[in-house]
């Protein structure tokens, strides 16, 4: 027979003093770190330990006893359950002054580096409906809040359209309404359930990977297109027209209606057949005299205003004359790339996903660019000494890898390269710290500036200028 685990203590009055790494809340007891969530510094709460080490430990917030003066309240019916906008419950204003202060407390703590006087980070003007992207999901296990279980509401149907709820793969959040994304999201989402469930279309099991309905994902853009693409677990015509059908003639607005049927085991899209049903194949984002066209496939900064300013710094950090030969590593669709191509000789931009580069061939020609190079596959395999040999040592480089950083052999190779300026963009500040180091052999940080592209999370961009020592 087993022995019974006592449950961990709850821990009573304890202050929130500030917030560490993923936005999570952190108070101190003794000389034991506490991490919680939903809190925000200086609120007096009790929290129950859920996982406790020999240095920090783990809980939820089980009781409020004092809120903090700077406390906001959250606009969002789904806070605090969907797993999104972590800091609704922070003002904006304090946002950002803590996204600052996790950029420096990285460059510094992790990297050990000499850093200037870092900029002021650039706010975003729009905090709600800022993206132009959301992917919803179709599941027959709707997530049942702990209010919904005490209502004593009975729910007929478990079909949700939402948001995964965080560490439960198979469980969705019924989403009324999000504030992330132009209303017209809300209502195509509200209205493709409300049918879904009116013609008793079957919603997706996640665990048994059955069911007709799977997701559905949104784009919009600036210039006032729409992109819908709905995508099916299998086919049946008379059923898929149908509810395209009833779409389409309910929002005519849609300029792009796609569809999928993907029957593999998960959700990435990436290799799957795209089918217009009505409309266009792609939709375009502005950015001053440039368009980007984007399909179903294509990445693209979600939040497209604070995008222009992201790439303005990077183009400004760049300091281009138009005598430059100009790496853009990790190019993506070559957003960058294009943006920055009028004030220089040569962009070559490289990227991992074929897609992504046919897209920035693309993007190029309908801008009329005809000074970029495009090159697919993995960056530390392309990027080598014989690359350079061939195509010549860039005078810059940009580079915006993913969360992990950058690989050995592409710093090794970087450092070899030895450009004159070397801008690096991040959205990992941890990360990027650690690339940093490495550079700084040869080059020494000029300029830093964060910018926030996700207002409510606890993520932040920053671009750092490198110029040789």
């Amino acid at each position: 027979m087993t022995r019974k685990k006592k449950p961990f203590p709850i821990l009573e009055n304890i202050t929130i003093t500030d917030f560490a790494a993923e936005g999570k809340s952190i108070a101190k007891v003794d000389d034991m770190v506490i991490f919680t969530t939903l809190a925000v510094p200086g609120d007096i709460v009790d929290i129950q330990i859920t996982k406790k080490k020999k240095n920090f430990a783990e809980g939820r917030v089980v009781n409020y006893k004092k809120l903090s003066e700077t406390r906001a309240i959250p606009f969002c019916s789904h806070f605090g359950v969907c797993g999104g906008c972590k800091w609704q419950n922070l003002p904006y204003e304090k946002q950002i002054v803590y996204k600052q202060q996790q950029v420096i407390d990285n460059l510094v703590r992790i990297g050990h580096l000499d850093l200037p006087e870092v900029s002021p980070i650039l706010g975003s003007k729009k905090t709600q409906f800022y993206r132009n992207k959301l992917e919803f999901t179709f599941s027959n296990k709707r997530w049942l809040t702990t209010e919904d279980m005490q209502s004593g509401k009975e729910y007929p149907t478990m079909n949700a359209l939402g948001f995964h709820i965080p560490g439960m793969f198979d469980k969705v959040l019924d989403i009324d309404k999000c504030w992330l994304q132009d209303d017209i999201s809300n209502q195509i989402r509200n209205f493709i359930r409300a049918y879904a469930l009116e013609q008793n279309l079957a919603f997706f099991d996640l665990r048994s990977q059955e069911g007709f309905l799977r997701n559905i994902i949104i784009r919009t853009s600036t210039t006032g297109e729409l992109m819908l693409i709905v995508v099916f677990f299998y086919e049946d015509k008379t059923l898929r027209e149908k509810m395209l059908s009833a779409i389409a003639e309910k929002f005519p607005q849609i300029t792009s209606l796609i569809y999928i049927i993907n029957g593999k085991a998960n959700d990435s899209i990436t290799d799957q057949e795209t089918i217009v049903y009505k409309g266009n194949d792609h939709i375009y984002e502005q950015m001053e005299d440039l368009r980007f066209k984007i399909g179903p496939k294509s990445f693209y900064q979600t939040n497209s205003e604070q995008a222009y300013e992201l790439y303005s710094v990077v183009r400004n950090f760049a300091n281009l004359s138009g005598n430059e030969l100009v790496y853009d590593l990790y190019t993506g669709t070559g957003t960058i790339a294009n943006f920055v191509a009028k004030r220089a000789k040569k962009v070559i931009g490289i990227e991992y996903v074929p897609e992504a580069i046919e897209d920035a061939k693309i993007n190029s020609a309908v801008n009329n660019i005809d000074n970029t190079l495009f090159f697919a596959g993995d960056m530390k395999d392309i990027l080598n000494r014989e690359f350079i040999e061939q195509y010549g040592k860039p005078d810059t480089i940009i580079t915006d890898p993913p969360r992990a950083g950058m690989h050995q052999d592409v710093i090794d190779t970087i450092l070899f390269a030895s450009p004159n300026r070397i801008v690096y963009v991040s959205c990992n500040p941890a990360t990027q710290a650690r690339d940093l180091s490495l550079l700084c052999e040869q080059y020494k940080i000029t300029k830093v500036q964060p910018v926030d592209m996700f207002p409510h999370t606890q993520h932040v961009e920053n671009v750092v200028l490198l110029e040789k020592k």
